[in-house]
């Protein structure tokens, strides 16, 4: 991971713009399934095999066939047909690994909530930890197989979320639709950059 640099902004000499964004979100919502979908390389990960001892920890009941959970990151990259390249870096879910947060939101610019309808209050953590920040994000909901038909605007009014945070369907698993998840953040961080700016004049 030497090589994998936190500064968000561009290198001394290279004509690309790279920036760091983050994918958060509850236990198994699919944060792993992001990355490895839209990474053009082959993404690192830090799975570990849950065992018994994550008994009364980890609630599988939503997500009866994972058996492996993110320890501390996941990482890829993904080239935006702008040239835009994006370091994309998964969080661990489950409280206690929350002390990774701190150290991998270090330069991040925007991040992307993905959240499961049939557990929606997974998601409030993480965007409790945006909103204190002052960190761009957006809602992604992800349509597991029957993951229930709450349209984004339920799910905005259940965030008491303002009007102006995108929320949007998509299927970590395809690469099309997670990507458009990416380029959604990417044009909201956009938008709040700009925002900040016109304030300042």
């Amino acid at each position: 991971m030497e090589s994998v640099r936190s500064d968000p902004g561009p290198r001394q000499g290279d004509s690309a713009l790279t920036v760091k964004i983050l994918v958060a979100g509850g236990f198994g919502v699919g944060k792993t399934t992001l990355v490895s979908a839209v990474s053009e390389i082959r993404p690192l990960r830090t799975d570990e095999a849950l065992t018994e001892k994550s008994i009364g920890i980890d609630d599988t009941s939503a997500v009866s066939q994972k058996t492996t959970t993110t320890v501390a990151m996941d990482f890829g990259r993904i080239t935006l047909p702008n040239g835009l390249v994006l370091f994309v870096f998964g969080t661990p879910g489950q409280d206690r690994f929350w002390f990774m947060w701190d150290e991998l939101a270090k330069g991040a610019l925007g991040a992307v909530v993905l959240v499961d309808t049939r557990r929606l209050a997974d998601c409030f953590p993480s965007v409790d930890y945006f909103e204190r920040r002052g960190v761009p994000f957006i809602i992604g909901v992800n349509r597991f197989d029957g993951a229930g038909a709450h349209t984004p605007e339920q799910v905005r009014d259940a965030l008491d979320l303002p009007a102006d945070i995108p929320v949007i369907d998509c299927d970590v698993r395809d690469r099309e639709s997670a990507k458009h998840v990416l380029i959604t953040l990417v044009e909201h961080i956009m938008r709040s950059m700009s925002g900040k700016q016109a304030s300042r004049i």
